[in-house]
């Protein structure tokens, strides 16, 4: 019955425990640089995008203009350890190091409506500022009829875009000498600092024909002082943002207050939509332009209505989110009700449960057996460990002390190394006995000095470029690692590691030709390093060797399950090791080679049985961003190596290592491969072929495709 108590406690727990709200798996903090109406609006956009994610959490909030509350506030979202930061820099240079820490800190970062002198970002959405402050510069020299007198009021100093359309705007009207800007007062924003900013202004503004304030705000401020001001002037005044609502832009506009507002779209379901893609892995713009419209007294009064249609729908969703909740809340009552019903069905059918005991009594005397098993095959693996260790580390150096005496004349000495061999070789017999329960050992037999010394003649040293083939030894006994140098540093460059964690970590910096590892390890054991190893993008090309005494059946497919290319138990013959080694980088070369001779621009190129799924979809995407961006002649390593999530060192080793190329090797073979099938099939010109496929200069573009055709661009369609 005591046992039947806990049976019911567990059952009741779980029921409980589905009741309870699941936890948001992803967390997104929003950086505002202000408050205001406009980004109330984006905020609420946002907070309704949220409702179609049900596992994604908004965290908002505002610097109110301060640029160090916007680093701390940037900061604290980093070390709670939110999943992807938006930000909105108070100003362009200010906020860059906390954007920075952010992107270091492996959080994709998102830029919306203002831009940061920082390059560290995921991606950028926002309005064209510039493109605002050039069509509205445009606008006003129309209604001038190309003359008069004009006045800025510029939003906050230092943002970009106050910045943006500032240049956008001066740029406009270097079209119309005849139109004199009288000055550019500077703003925040504000209403209130646009009133100030003409009141302290001491040259005469009587003369002033149109006033362009950065946003709408500061436009009906300076129309109020300035009406003051000048009651007899017929000043007109435009600005930028075109927000709906009672007294907001298009209701100025329509009202004759402005002439002219310029839509500054918030979009916060797109913006949230662009953090999803990012966050899922799913394909997404770096840069993202927003679209953008200008309102007028001919349209103010249909983009009132839209609005205001689009307000009340987003009402009516918040609502109907809001019943949503409550009748999941009712859900959860209804859920207790039944959990309760449950439990009192649960305590009358104890009588038939008892009945059950019996056969889980027997349960738990078979799993105490399993345990059982489990113990002793955990005693025979860490003896197994004790005890071939040290045999690898005498039968080792004595076979290759025999191979060096062997080659000698006969000595004494020579006698004493064979007798050694020949009982460390029992000994060796003896502990397999023993730990396998007298299975027949199964391991190679010995090689002969001859095949030892044309083994080590065969092997590889050095890659297709030169440089010297690399292995990492991954193992915490030293002098197991001695003695693996020792039988490979003439031919290999080699590294040293004394636990998975460090292993891992270097295999990530020098990304080696291949690693040979123990398996039980402090920090992290060899079967957890082999599996990070092989799920890494930086390296799940490299084979590994587990090179261990676990020498049990259910110990090497355990290895193999976690990635091994290659099972070798201790104690082993060095012979049989290099002839490992040289198996698998032979069949790596084969591998490079078979990528080398796919075309990198060619889309329905097909995988061998060879080829590792994880590889094949490295160097697809690497031809997707290749081909995406193949027309940009700027196109360099490092923008590849960002837009896939790579140092440029890494993606250097990691395409140099499965195509016996470089990244730029590849990106010029790409190029010229498109470009000879342009000329096949159409009819351009050789300079226009070579704009296309990214060479700036169509003279190297005829000496590089001279160098890889042998033919001259203009001798490919006569040999059609």
């Amino acid at each position: 019955m005591k046992r039947l108590g806990i049976y019911l406690t567990i059952l009741l727990t779980v029921f409980l425990n589905s009741c309870q709200q699941t936890q948001k798996r992803y967390v997104i903090g929003v950086s505002q640089c202000s408050e205001d109406i406009w980004r109330h609006k984006l905020n609420y956009e946002l907070q309704l995008g949220s409702y179609y994610y049900e596992d994604v959490e908004l965290r908002l909030a505002s610097a109110d203009d301060n640029d160090e509350r916007q680093v701390q506030q940037i900061n604290q979202f980093v070390d709670e350890g939110i999943d992807l930061l938006i930000v909105a820099p108070n100003q362009i240079a200010t906020i860059t190091p906390a954007i920075d820490r952010a992107y270091d800190k492996g959080i994709p970062v998102i830029v919306f409506d203002r831009k940061t002198s920082s390059r560290k970002y995921t991606a950028f959405i926002g309005a064209d500022n510039y493109e605002m402050g050039n069509v509205m510069g445009k606008f006003i020299a129309t209604r001038l009829h190309g003359k008069g007198t004009v006045l800025e009021v510029m939003g906050l100093k230092g943002s970009s875009p106050a910045i943006d359309r500032h240049r956008g705007f001066a740029d406009a009207l270097k079209e119309y000498p005849q139109i004199h800007v009288v000055a550019s007062l500077q703003g925040d924003w504000t209403e209130k600092s646009a009133v100030e900013a003409i009141k302290n202004y001491r040259g005469d503004l009587s003369q002033v024909d149109f006033v362009f304030g950065q946003n709408d705000r500061m436009a009906v401020g300076a129309s109020k002082v300035l009406s003051e001001k000048y009651p007899s002037s017929s000043i007109l005044y435009c600005g930028i943002d075109g927000l709906p609502g009672k007294g907001n832009g298009v209701e100025c506009v329509r009202d004759s207050i402005l002439e002219a507002s310029y839509i500054y779209p918030t979009r916060g379901d797109e913006v949230l939509q662009l953090a999803m893609n990012i966050l899922e892995g799913k394909p997404y713009k770096k840069e993202n332009l927003l679209m953008a419209a200008m309102v007028t007294r001919d349209n103010a009064h249909v983009v009132l209505m839209q609005s205001e249609e689009a307000v009340r729908q987003a009402k009516y969703l918040d609502r109907l989110h809001d019943k949503i909740d409550e009748t999941l809340q009712v859900l959860g009552t209804q859920k207790v009700y039944v959990i309760s019903l449950i439990v009192v069905i649960v305590l009358l059918a104890v009588t038939f449960i008892l009945l059950y005991l019996y056969f889980l009594q027997r349960s738990r005397i078979r799993e105490e057996r399993e345990q059982m098993a489990r113990s002793q095959l955990d005693f025979y693996t860490k003896a197994s460990h004790q005890l071939r260790t040290p045999l690898t580390l005498i039968s080792g150096p004595v076979e290759k002390l025999k191979n060096l005496l062997d080659t000698q004349s006969s000595s004494e000495a020579s006698t004493l190394i064979h007798i050694v061999d020949r009982n460390t070789q029992e000994l060796e017999k003896l502990v397999n006995d023993i730990l396998q329960g007298g299975e027949q050992d199964d391991q190679l037999p010995m090689v002969d000095e001859i095949s030892d010394v044309e083994t080590i003649a065969s092997l590889p040293s050095e890659d297709d470029s030169g440089e010297p083939v690399s292995i990492l030894i991954v193992d915490d006994n030293d002098d197991i690692r001695t003695y693996l140098r020792t039988i490979l540093q003439e031919r290999y460059q080699v590294e040293e590691a004394a636990d998975g964690q460090l292993g891992l970590e270097k295999a990530r910096q020098t990304v080696p030709d291949l690693i040979i590892s123990d398996v039980m390890m402090p920090v992290m054991n060899g079967l957890e390093f082999c599996q990070k190893v092989k799920t890494e993008v930086t390296t799940s090309h490299i084979p590994v060797i587990l090179l261990t005494a676990r020498a049990l059946y259910q110990h090497q497919i355990e290895g193999y399950r976690h990635g091994a290319d290659a099972y070798i138990t201790k104690p082993f013959q060095s012979s049989l090791l290099l002839a490992r080694i040289d198996n698998l980088l032979r069949n790596r070369h084969l591998l490079r080679n078979i990528w080398s001779s796919q075309n990198i621009e060619q889309k329905d190129h097909r995988a061998t049985p060879q080829q590792d799924s994880r590889e094949n979809a490295f160097i697809e995407k690497f031809r997707m961003v290749v081909e995406a961006k193949m027309a940009d002649s700027d196109l360099g390593v490092e923008e590849i190596a960002s837009d896939m999530n790579l140092s440029r060192v890494q993606l250097y080793r990691k395409v140099k290592a499965l195509t016996g190329s470089s990244p730029v090797e590849l990106m010029r073979k790409a190029r010229l491969s498109k470009a000879y099938r342009l000329l096949l099939s159409g009819d351009k010109s050789i300079s226009e072929v070579a704009y296309e496929v990214g060479f700036s200069a169509p003279s190297y573009f005829t000496k590089c495709f001279k160098d890889e055709f042998g033919v001259l661009p203009g001798d490919v369609r006569s040999r059609m």
